[in-house]
């Protein structure tokens, strides 16, 4: 963790913070899609699977998990950026603990919204295994999310983040008030 925490301890410029979101977007919204979309396809040739095509709902339904999954990242990052002065890269981190919306929904909204980005990617396409390859990543994300990421949170914001954790739910928001 003390790389982490050595990360954490700069504060990276604006220009910096952009070249790096520049290059995670091409990576989370350019190369795993197209991974996701060239491996399913072999996947499915390889295990015979059939798609699920049904006209014109496999694209709006598609397009709308991909638009609110892209919106739903986008808001995540840009609170990041301006509110908490970091990025989602671990090497540059928020330089404070951001709470409002829409991490005051869930403590992960950008992985909610990367998760149904993919998951709108795989539906348009109707590819059983991109569903599988979808669910394996979230599985994978949520795994570094809860072992890496909130331990790192844990260590550099103390008991400020372990209340902000016991009061917001980790991926799935709660769209009710708690008393």
């Amino acid at each position: 963790m003390s790389r982490f925490k050595k990360w954490a301890e700069r504060e990276y410029s604006k220009k910096q913070r952009v070249i790096v979101l520049f290059l995670g977007g091409i990576f989370f919204v350019v190369a795993i899609p197209f991974f996701l979309i060239i491996a399913s396809s072999h996947i499915d040739k390889w295990l015979h699977f059939q798609t699920f095509v049904y006209g014109a709902i496999n694209p709006i339904i598609g397009l709308l998990f991909i638009g609110i999954g892209l919106l739903f990242t986008m808001w995540s990052i840009q609170v990041q950026f301006f509110v908490g002065r970091g990025t989602p890269t671990p090497m540059m981190p928020t330089q404070k603990l951001v709470v409002q919306r829409p991490f005051n929904y869930c403590r992960n909204p950008m992985s909610l919204g990367t998760i149904i980005f993919y998951l709108g990617i795989a539906i348009w396409i109707g590819s059983l295994s991109a569903v599988g390859l979808t669910l394996i990543f979230a599985i994978l994300l949520m795994v570094y999310n809860k072992l890496v990421d909130e331990t790192e949170l844990e260590e550099r914001f103390g008991f400020e983040y372990l209340e902000y954790k016991r009061k917001t739910p980790f991926l799935v928001p709660r769209l009710w008030k708690r008393d």
